[in-house]
This record gives structure tokens, sequence and C-alpha cells, in this order.
């Protein structure tokens, strides 16, 4: 039993590894096509009046070159007369995305929902409320994603964008009051993920295949099909760069810590879309760099804002072993169970970070990681699962900053 016991965590934690790498590769897939064709078509020219790619109904070309060749993509207004042989779709990038990205939230929140998903300082909740809170975000979040761009303020793409930034951060506000802030916030990327897959899924791949039957079928395509797969399109690229940095942020305890981890959210994603925005513009040749000025300022703001208060000198301790035994004390308490070399916490293979503080030596060695992530951060424990107090942290920050000794 005992061995049963320790080969599920880690098998759990070799799944974790195999499916976060594939997630990056089909996200790297995924985002790199998109950008390139955002590009592409902010990119091309059209053809001169008359000439011959102007009556093959082509509406613009450029001209590339790469790994040593040359490239001349084009594009069609509608479709060209005659449908090619080979024709190749852009689709599982999205699809192994989404699919490896819903693996992953499984392994690594569902399957240990009670320590990655809930923090009982912000929502004595149980798992499966855990659970379905973080599941019920993604569907409702779809829907009236999907209901607003059918809508009348679908086709007003400033006053739409304004919308669903709002929905967006009113959905992170409110899963960062129900749920801890890491999971808040890699739910809040699950739901902008699932928005992508769901436009190409739902809409532009079934836009395209319209287009194709008609081809096929010697009509000529519906241009209403192409415009609204744009349409998607252009949300999906002005959403890549926010579900990027929530990708990432589970790294990054001093934004989704924060007591206003929402707001800190919203100040973020505002930025990745300015500095995403100066892109589009750029490709299509104008250079705006007051987008990229904005997107660089919120950021600047939201470090200042969340910096960590400057540590207050301490007087020395009479008896630095007595002081350091009752940190040892406290660490023994709320922190070796996960970070030991032979973790006690259920879902834990090994040590977090390969952080172990068994021992001494161990704890003096990461004084510094334990003061920056239990005190200034308080990230940890994860989600307080272990319950330190703020006398605890009180006891660690004298300790460290009256020299660790």
């Amino acid at each position: 039993m005992d061995f049963f016991a320790y080969l599920i965590p880690y098998g759990l934690e070799w799944l974790n590894l195999i499916v976060r790498w594939l997630h990056i590769i089909t996200g790297i897939a995924w985002i790199g096509a998109s950008f390139y064709f955002v590009w592409l078509d902010n990119s091309i020219r059209p053809p001169a009046p008359g000439s011959e790619l102007a009556k093959k109904g082509v509406s613009g070309e450029l001209w590339a070159v790469h790994g040593g060749g040359f490239y001349n993509p084009q594009k069609y207004l509608v479709a060209p007369a005659e449908l090619p042989k080979d024709l190749h779709w852009f689709k599982w990038e999205a699809y192994s995305t989404w699919l490896s990205g819903i693996a992953l939230l499984t392994i690594a929140y569902y399957f240990n929902a009670q320590a990655m998903m809930i923090d009982k300082s912000v929502a004595d909740i149980g798992s499966w409320q855990a659970i379905g809170i973080g599941v019920g975000t993604l569907v409702v979040g779809w829907t009236v994603y999907d209901l607003l761009c059918r809508s009348p303020l679908g086709q007003r793409d400033l006053w739409f964008g304004v919308v669903v930034f709002a929905l967006i951060v009113g959905a992170a506000y409110g899963l960062t009051h129900v749920l801890s802030g890491r999971a808040a916030y890699i739910h809040v990327g699950a739901l902008i993920g699932t928005i992508m897959v769901g436009n190409v899924l739902m809409l532009i791949i079934p836009g395209q295949r319209k287009m194709v039957e008609a081809m096929s079928a010697g009509r000529l395509p519906d241009p209403i099909h192409g415009q609204k797969a744009k349409q998607r399109s252009v949300h999906n690229n002005y959403f890549t760069l926010p579900v990027l940095f929530i990708m990432i942020s589970n790294h990054y305890a001093m934004t989704y810590r924060n007591d206003h981890a929402w707001l800190v959210l919203a100040f973020i994603m505002a930025a990745g879309v300015f500095i995403r925005h100066f892109f589009n513009l750029r490709h299509k040749g104008r250079v705006e760099w007051r987008y990229p000025a904005i997107g660089v300022a919120l950021l600047i703001g939201v470090a200042v804002a969340i910096a960590p208060p400057r540590p207050v000198a301490s007087a020395a301790a009479a008896d630095p072993a007595a002081q350091f035994a009752k940190v040892k004390a406290v660490i023994d308490q709320r922190c070796v169970a996960c970070h030991s070399a032979h973790p006690t916490q259920p879902g834990f293979a090994t040590a977090p970070a390969g952080v172990m503080l068994d021992s001494a030596e161990q704890v003096h060695q990461n004084a510094e990681k334990i003061y920056k992530q239990s005190v200034q951060l308080k990230a940890m424990p994860l989600a307080n699962l272990t319950n330190m107090t703020d006398a605890e942290r009180a006891q660690i920050a004298a300790w460290f900053e009256s020299g660790a000794k």
C-alpha cells in the first residue's frame, strides 16, 4: 500500500511533465501560426489593377525569403477559380493545445484540488466545489462570449473588445474570491484558451468547410464565412499575450498572491493587448509608439504598486540558537510535509522546485527563499495548506532580518 501511495503521485509528476512539455510545443505551433497569419494578412499588398493576379481574384500578395528560399504567398478575395488538390488546414495546432491544456489542468489542479485550488483564507469550500467553479467558468465564459459575438455589439470592434475585457476581468475578480490566487489565474487563462479554441472549432473551421463545399459543388463561396472567421481570428490574436503571461504566472507568486490579484492581472493583460496592437499596426506600415509605451508604463506601474515593503532592521537576537530553534519548529510543522526528500503531503512525490528543508543546514541554505516565499509574498505554504499563522511568519522575518543565524 505504501508503495502505491508513493507510485501514484510520482507517476502523476511524470505525467505532468510530459503533458506540460506537449502543451508548450503545441502552444508554440498554434500561437506561432496565429502570429504569422496576422502578419501575413497585414503585410500583403494588392496586385496592380488589370494584372494577371488581379484577374485571378488575388486580393494581395508578398514576397519573402526564409531558410535560403523565396516564397510568394497570395490571398484570394474569396477563393481561387479552381479548388486545389492539396489544401492544408490549420486546426490541429489549436485542438492539441487546448486538449493538452485541459489534461494539464486536470493533472496539476483537479487531481490535487485541496492543495492547488483551495485557500481557506479566501473561501472554505470543498474540492468538488472548486472543480465545479473552474469547469463552470469555462462553459459559461465561452457561451457569453459567443452570444456577444453574434449580437449587434459584435460588429463594433472597439466596444466589443472593451466589454469582453471587462467580463474577463470580472471573471478574474470572482475567481480570486473563491479559489486560491494561483488557481484563479490559471482558470482565467483556461477561459481565454477555451474561447480561442472555440472560435477555431465552432466558427473558423466550419466556415472554411462551407467555402470548400461550395467550390466542390461549383458554386461561388459566400464571403460572409471568411469575414466571420477573420473576425474571430483577430480576437484570438489579441488574446495571445495575456494567455501567454498566465501560462507562466504560476512561477511569480508576487502577482497572484497580491491582495488585489485580479487587478494586477487586469493591468498585465491590458499591457499585453496594447503591445500586441502595436505589432498589428506595424505590420500594416503604421508605427504607433504610444501603444507599447502605454503597455510598458502599465507593467512598471504594477511592479511598483506590488513591490514588497523594505525589511525593517531588527535588533540582533539575544540568543540566535533559540531564535533558530523556533523557526525550525515552524518550518518542520508548516513546510517539511512538502519540502522534504520524502514528502508526506498527498499529491507531492518530490519537493516543489527541489527545495528540501529537512535539516538545519538546508534551512540556512534556503533562508532567502524561505523569507521571500513565506514572508514577502506569502506564497508558501501553497494556498496556506498547513495554516501558517502571521505570528509564525513574523518569527521567520525576525530571524532572517537579524542575519538568519
